[in-house]
Protein backbone atom coordinates (compact mmCIF):
# COMPACT_ATOMS: atom_id res chain seq x y z
CA UNK A 1 0.00 0.00 0.00
CA UNK A 2 1.53 3.61 -0.72
CA UNK A 3 2.32 5.51 2.56
CA UNK A 4 1.33 8.90 2.25
CA UNK A 5 3.54 11.83 2.78
CA UNK A 6 2.57 15.21 3.40
CA UNK A 7 5.01 17.95 2.53
CA UNK A 8 5.70 20.44 5.14
CA UNK A 9 3.35 23.29 5.22
CA UNK A 10 4.72 26.98 3.96
CA UNK A 11 2.21 28.05 6.65
CA UNK A 12 4.16 26.74 9.56
CA UNK A 13 6.89 29.35 8.70
CA UNK A 14 4.23 31.73 10.33
CA UNK A 15 2.14 29.09 12.48
CA UNK A 16 -1.37 27.65 11.78
CA UNK A 17 -2.96 30.57 14.19
CA UNK A 18 -1.58 33.16 12.01
CA UNK A 19 -0.81 32.27 8.38
CA UNK A 20 -2.52 34.62 5.81
CA UNK A 21 -5.33 32.92 3.60
CA UNK A 22 -5.21 33.21 -0.32
CA UNK A 23 -8.15 32.32 -1.62
CA UNK A 24 -9.45 31.50 -5.02
CA UNK A 25 -13.21 31.90 -5.04
CA UNK A 26 -14.70 30.99 -8.57
CA UNK A 27 -18.31 32.83 -9.43
CA UNK A 28 -19.23 30.22 -11.51
CA UNK A 29 -19.12 27.20 -9.40
CA UNK A 30 -22.47 25.84 -8.41
CA UNK A 31 -24.15 27.85 -5.84
CA UNK A 32 -21.40 30.43 -5.60
CA UNK A 33 -22.81 33.48 -7.98
CA UNK A 34 -25.91 33.47 -6.34
CA UNK A 35 -24.68 33.47 -2.71
CA UNK A 36 -21.56 35.21 -3.78
CA UNK A 37 -21.66 38.43 -1.95
CA UNK A 38 -22.84 36.19 1.63
CA UNK A 39 -19.79 34.05 1.01
CA UNK A 40 -17.38 37.28 0.62
CA UNK A 41 -18.93 38.24 3.99
CA UNK A 42 -18.36 34.97 5.78
CA UNK A 43 -14.80 35.30 4.66
CA UNK A 44 -14.01 38.28 5.66
CA UNK A 45 -15.39 38.87 9.38
CA UNK A 46 -14.02 35.14 9.93
CA UNK A 47 -10.54 36.46 8.83
CA UNK A 48 -11.18 39.76 10.77
CA UNK A 49 -12.54 37.42 13.62
CA UNK A 50 -9.66 35.57 13.30
CA UNK A 51 -6.95 38.28 13.12
CA UNK A 52 -6.08 36.68 9.94
CA UNK A 53 -5.06 38.46 6.71
CA UNK A 54 -7.49 37.30 3.68
CA UNK A 55 -6.48 37.99 -0.14
CA UNK A 56 -9.73 37.00 -2.03
CA UNK A 57 -9.08 36.35 -5.85
CA UNK A 58 -12.34 36.22 -7.45
CA UNK A 59 -12.56 34.00 -11.33
CA UNK A 60 -15.52 35.56 -13.50
CA UNK A 61 -14.40 33.52 -16.33
CA UNK A 62 -14.00 29.41 -15.92
CA UNK A 63 -10.71 29.68 -18.69
CA UNK A 64 -8.69 32.32 -16.25
CA UNK A 65 -9.20 29.81 -13.33
CA UNK A 66 -5.77 27.52 -13.76
CA UNK A 67 -3.93 30.74 -14.33
CA UNK A 68 -5.58 32.53 -10.88
CA UNK A 69 -4.64 29.30 -9.33
CA UNK A 70 -1.02 29.85 -10.14
CA UNK A 71 -1.55 33.16 -8.61
CA UNK A 72 -2.69 31.92 -5.38
CA UNK A 73 -0.05 29.47 -5.13
CA UNK A 74 2.54 32.07 -5.56
CA UNK A 75 1.19 34.56 -3.06
CA UNK A 76 0.61 32.08 -0.61
CA UNK A 77 4.60 31.06 -1.21
CA UNK A 78 5.82 34.89 -0.70
CA UNK A 79 3.46 35.71 2.32
CA UNK A 80 3.87 31.90 4.24
CA UNK A 81 -0.17 31.60 3.32
CA UNK A 82 -2.90 28.71 2.97
CA UNK A 83 -4.24 28.22 -0.29
CA UNK A 84 -8.11 27.77 -0.29
CA UNK A 85 -10.29 27.08 -3.45
CA UNK A 86 -14.19 28.11 -3.21
CA UNK A 87 -16.05 26.39 -5.44
CA UNK A 88 -17.44 23.13 -6.40
CA UNK A 89 -15.60 19.39 -6.81
CA UNK A 90 -13.85 21.06 -10.39
CA UNK A 91 -12.22 24.27 -8.82
CA UNK A 92 -10.98 22.31 -6.54
CA UNK A 93 -9.27 19.81 -8.64
CA UNK A 94 -7.59 22.71 -10.72
CA UNK A 95 -6.36 25.11 -7.47
CA UNK A 96 -5.88 21.44 -6.11
CA UNK A 97 -3.41 21.17 -9.31
CA UNK A 98 -2.09 24.50 -9.07
CA UNK A 99 -0.95 23.44 -4.84
CA UNK A 100 0.02 20.33 -5.07
CA UNK A 101 3.89 19.74 -4.34
CA UNK A 102 4.27 23.58 -3.32
CA UNK A 103 4.33 22.84 0.53
CA UNK A 104 1.25 25.04 0.58
CA UNK A 105 -1.45 23.95 2.91
CA UNK A 106 -5.11 23.54 0.91
CA UNK A 107 -8.62 24.50 2.36
CA UNK A 108 -11.88 23.75 0.73
CA UNK A 109 -15.05 26.25 1.01
CA UNK A 110 -17.18 24.03 -1.09
CA UNK A 111 -19.54 25.44 -3.52
CA UNK A 112 -20.84 22.83 -5.71
CA UNK A 113 -23.68 20.09 -6.20
CA UNK A 114 -22.46 17.00 -4.74
CA UNK A 115 -19.20 17.93 -3.06
CA UNK A 116 -18.12 14.70 -2.68
CA UNK A 117 -14.21 15.57 -2.03
CA UNK A 118 -14.99 18.15 0.78
CA UNK A 119 -17.86 15.98 2.12
CA UNK A 120 -15.32 12.54 2.17
CA UNK A 121 -12.80 14.44 5.00
CA UNK A 122 -15.81 15.88 7.07
CA UNK A 123 -15.44 19.23 5.43
CA UNK A 124 -19.22 21.06 5.91
CA UNK A 125 -20.83 22.92 2.83
CA UNK A 126 -21.76 25.71 5.43
CA UNK A 127 -19.13 28.33 4.18
CA UNK A 128 -18.40 29.50 8.22
CA UNK A 129 -18.30 26.09 9.61
CA UNK A 130 -15.56 25.52 6.35
CA UNK A 131 -13.80 28.45 6.86
CA UNK A 132 -13.36 27.74 10.58
CA UNK A 133 -12.24 24.48 9.84
CA UNK A 134 -9.33 26.43 7.80
CA UNK A 135 -8.64 28.66 10.56
CA UNK A 136 -7.78 25.76 12.86
CA UNK A 137 -4.91 24.91 10.53
CA UNK A 138 -4.76 21.25 11.18
CA UNK A 139 -3.65 19.25 8.17
CA UNK A 140 -3.79 15.43 6.84
CA UNK A 141 -1.87 14.15 3.95
CA UNK A 142 -4.65 13.22 1.01
CA UNK A 143 -4.06 10.84 -2.14
CA UNK A 144 -3.67 12.42 -5.47
CA UNK A 145 -4.70 10.60 -8.34
CA UNK A 146 -3.13 11.43 -11.68
CA UNK A 147 -3.55 10.61 -15.09
CA UNK A 148 -1.40 12.36 -17.92
CA UNK A 149 -0.85 16.02 -16.85
CA UNK A 150 -3.89 16.13 -14.76
CA UNK A 151 -4.63 15.25 -11.32
CA UNK A 152 -7.66 13.66 -9.97
CA UNK A 153 -9.20 14.03 -6.29
CA UNK A 154 -12.68 12.34 -7.09
CA UNK A 155 -12.67 10.70 -10.43
CA UNK A 156 -11.09 9.98 -13.78
CA UNK A 157 -13.03 8.61 -16.59
CA UNK A 158 -13.37 8.21 -20.33
CA UNK A 159 -15.94 6.41 -23.04
CA UNK A 160 -19.71 6.97 -22.14
CA UNK A 161 -18.92 9.10 -18.56
CA UNK A 162 -17.07 12.20 -20.14
CA UNK A 163 -20.23 11.98 -22.97
CA UNK A 164 -22.38 12.28 -19.57
CA UNK A 165 -20.63 14.81 -17.96
CA UNK A 166 -21.12 16.92 -20.95
CA UNK A 167 -24.94 16.38 -21.02
CA UNK A 168 -25.13 17.64 -17.76
CA UNK A 169 -23.78 20.35 -18.10
CA UNK A 170 -25.43 21.52 -20.91
CA UNK A 171 -28.48 20.74 -18.62
CA UNK A 172 -27.45 22.61 -15.87
CA UNK A 173 -26.75 25.91 -17.99
CA UNK A 174 -30.57 25.75 -19.33
CA UNK A 175 -32.27 24.32 -15.76
CA UNK A 176 -29.39 25.38 -13.11
CA UNK A 177 -27.48 22.95 -11.05
CA UNK A 178 -29.51 20.44 -8.96
CA UNK A 179 -28.89 16.09 -8.05
CA UNK A 180 -32.33 16.06 -10.00
CA UNK A 181 -30.92 17.66 -13.14
CA UNK A 182 -27.78 16.00 -12.95
CA UNK A 183 -30.16 12.42 -13.13
CA UNK A 184 -32.03 13.58 -15.66
CA UNK A 185 -28.63 14.66 -18.11
CA UNK A 186 -27.86 10.84 -17.16
CA UNK A 187 -31.00 9.56 -18.35
CA UNK A 188 -30.99 11.56 -21.36
CA UNK A 189 -27.09 10.28 -22.29
CA UNK A 190 -28.22 6.33 -21.42
CA UNK A 191 -30.79 6.95 -23.60
CA UNK A 192 -28.76 8.02 -26.91
CA UNK A 193 -26.50 5.00 -26.45
CA UNK A 194 -22.91 4.86 -26.76
CA UNK A 195 -20.36 2.63 -28.63
CA UNK A 196 -17.70 0.66 -26.74
CA UNK A 197 -14.48 1.29 -26.60
CA UNK A 198 -12.34 -1.96 -27.26
CA UNK A 199 -9.49 -1.74 -24.26
CA UNK A 200 -5.76 -3.02 -24.02
CA UNK A 201 -5.44 -2.38 -19.89
CA UNK A 202 -2.69 -3.19 -17.68
CA UNK A 203 -2.48 -3.56 -13.94
CA UNK A 204 -0.32 -5.48 -11.61
CA UNK A 205 1.73 -6.85 -14.16
CA UNK A 206 -1.52 -8.23 -16.03
CA UNK A 207 -2.61 -7.35 -19.10
CA UNK A 208 -6.05 -8.31 -21.06
CA UNK A 209 -8.59 -6.95 -23.55
CA UNK A 210 -11.30 -4.90 -22.11
CA UNK A 211 -14.55 -4.05 -24.33
CA UNK A 212 -16.50 -1.95 -22.27
CA UNK A 213 -18.77 1.47 -23.21
CA UNK A 214 -16.94 3.26 -19.70
CA UNK A 215 -13.79 2.45 -17.66
CA UNK A 216 -14.58 4.34 -14.36
CA UNK A 217 -11.57 5.20 -11.77
CA UNK A 218 -12.29 6.33 -8.17
CA UNK A 219 -10.44 7.61 -5.82
CA UNK A 220 -13.13 9.15 -3.76
CA UNK A 221 -14.26 6.48 -0.97
CA UNK A 222 -17.44 8.32 -0.06
CA UNK A 223 -18.71 8.85 -3.96
CA UNK A 224 -18.36 4.54 -4.27
CA UNK A 225 -19.86 4.04 -1.26
CA UNK A 226 -22.91 5.79 -2.39
CA UNK A 227 -23.28 3.71 -5.56
CA UNK A 228 -22.98 0.76 -3.71
CA UNK A 229 -19.69 -0.34 -4.41
CA UNK A 230 -18.13 -3.55 -2.86
CA UNK A 231 -13.98 -1.70 -3.55
CA UNK A 232 -15.38 1.70 -1.79
CA UNK A 233 -12.95 1.74 1.29
CA UNK A 234 -9.48 1.26 -0.83
CA UNK A 235 -10.37 4.54 -2.95
CA UNK A 236 -8.04 6.70 -1.49
CA UNK A 237 -6.05 4.29 0.79
CA UNK A 238 -3.03 3.43 -1.37
CA UNK A 239 -5.38 1.93 -4.29
CA UNK A 240 -7.77 2.89 -6.99
CA UNK A 241 -10.62 1.61 -7.68
CA UNK A 242 -11.40 0.82 -11.58
CA UNK A 243 -14.82 0.00 -12.16
CA UNK A 244 -15.53 -1.23 -15.94
CA UNK A 245 -18.76 -1.92 -17.59
CA UNK A 246 -19.78 -4.85 -19.64
CA UNK A 247 -21.38 -3.96 -23.02
CA UNK A 248 -25.45 -3.92 -22.54
CA UNK A 249 -28.30 -2.76 -23.68
CA UNK A 250 -29.65 0.81 -23.21
CA UNK A 251 -32.52 -0.97 -21.01
CA UNK A 252 -29.79 -2.36 -19.24
CA UNK A 253 -28.10 0.98 -18.89
CA UNK A 254 -31.10 2.65 -17.62
CA UNK A 255 -31.43 0.02 -14.92
CA UNK A 256 -28.01 0.17 -13.95
CA UNK A 257 -28.20 4.25 -13.84
CA UNK A 258 -31.11 3.46 -11.32
CA UNK A 259 -28.70 0.91 -9.27
CA UNK A 260 -26.48 3.89 -8.42
CA UNK A 261 -29.22 6.24 -7.54
CA UNK A 262 -30.45 3.88 -4.77
CA UNK A 263 -26.85 2.63 -4.16
CA UNK A 264 -27.37 -0.66 -4.91
CA UNK A 265 -24.61 -0.96 -8.17
CA UNK A 266 -21.73 -2.89 -6.58
CA UNK A 267 -24.71 -6.30 -6.69
CA UNK A 268 -24.33 -5.55 -10.18
CA UNK A 269 -23.82 -8.78 -12.49
CA UNK A 270 -22.54 -6.19 -15.57
CA UNK A 271 -19.89 -4.49 -13.47
CA UNK A 272 -15.75 -5.34 -13.66
CA UNK A 273 -14.29 -4.02 -10.49
CA UNK A 274 -10.67 -4.31 -9.35
CA UNK A 275 -8.10 -2.00 -7.04
CA UNK A 276 -4.35 -1.42 -7.93
CA UNK A 277 -2.01 1.60 -7.41
CA UNK A 278 -1.62 1.75 -11.43
CA UNK A 279 -3.66 1.09 -14.55
CA UNK A 280 -2.33 1.80 -18.03
CA UNK A 281 -5.11 1.79 -20.55
CA UNK A 282 -4.30 1.87 -24.97
CA UNK A 283 -7.26 1.63 -27.64
CA UNK A 284 -6.97 -1.86 -29.91
CA UNK A 285 -4.64 -4.85 -28.77
CA UNK A 286 -1.48 -2.91 -28.45
CA UNK A 287 -0.87 -0.32 -25.44
CA UNK A 288 1.97 1.32 -27.76
CA UNK A 289 0.70 0.68 -31.33
CA UNK A 290 -1.57 3.91 -31.27
CA UNK A 291 0.50 6.10 -28.94
CA UNK A 292 -0.16 9.90 -29.89
CA UNK A 293 -3.81 8.78 -30.50
CA UNK A 294 -6.27 11.27 -28.50
CA UNK A 295 -9.48 10.34 -26.37
CA UNK A 296 -11.50 12.33 -24.07
CA UNK A 297 -11.24 11.77 -20.52
CA UNK A 298 -13.09 13.25 -17.51
CA UNK A 299 -10.98 14.12 -14.43
CA UNK A 300 -13.23 15.51 -11.69
CA UNK A 301 -16.04 16.69 -14.09
CA UNK A 302 -13.84 18.52 -16.69
CA UNK A 303 -13.37 16.66 -19.99
CA UNK A 304 -9.81 17.19 -22.07
CA UNK A 305 -8.38 15.52 -24.85
CA UNK A 306 -5.46 12.93 -23.85
CA UNK A 307 -2.81 10.97 -25.51
CA UNK A 308 -2.84 7.41 -25.78
CA UNK A 309 -1.41 5.00 -24.11
CA UNK A 310 -3.04 6.78 -20.53
CA UNK A 311 -1.50 5.67 -17.28
CA UNK A 312 -3.93 6.53 -13.91
CA UNK A 313 -1.96 6.58 -11.12
CA UNK A 314 -1.04 7.44 -7.36
CA UNK A 315 0.92 10.90 -7.69
CA UNK A 316 3.88 10.72 -5.42
CA UNK A 317 3.22 13.34 -3.38
CA UNK A 318 0.43 14.34 -0.97
CA UNK A 319 -2.38 17.05 -0.73
CA UNK A 320 -1.80 19.20 2.78
CA UNK A 321 -5.50 19.20 3.32
CA UNK A 322 -7.13 21.74 6.01
CA UNK A 323 -9.80 19.34 7.87
CA UNK A 324 -11.19 18.72 10.91
CA UNK A 325 -8.47 17.02 13.35
CA UNK A 326 -11.07 14.63 14.90
CA UNK A 327 -12.45 13.15 11.04
CA UNK A 328 -11.56 9.71 9.74
CA UNK A 329 -12.22 7.93 6.29
CA UNK A 330 -15.09 5.42 8.33
CA UNK A 331 -17.01 8.98 9.74
CA UNK A 332 -17.74 9.96 5.84
CA UNK A 333 -18.55 6.24 5.29
CA UNK A 334 -20.91 5.70 7.59
CA UNK A 335 -23.08 9.15 6.53
CA UNK A 336 -23.92 7.25 3.43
Amino acid sequence: MTQLQAEPSSAATTGATAAPLVVVFNLGSGQARSQAEAVRTTMRQGCASAGRELHLLEVQQPQTLPATAREAVALAHKLGAMVVAAGGDGTINTVAQATLGSGCAFGVLPQGTFNYFSRAHGIPADAEQALQIILAGHTRPVQVGRVGDRIFLVNASLGLYPQLLKEREAWKRQFGRSRVVAFGAGLVTMLRGHRSLRLTVQAEGAERQLRTPTLFVGNNALQLAQLGLADASSAGQGQLAIIALRPVGRIRLLGLLLRGAYGRLGDADELIQVSTAQLTVGIGRQLAALGGRRIKVATDGEVAKMALPLTFKIAPQALNLLCPADFSATDAMGSV
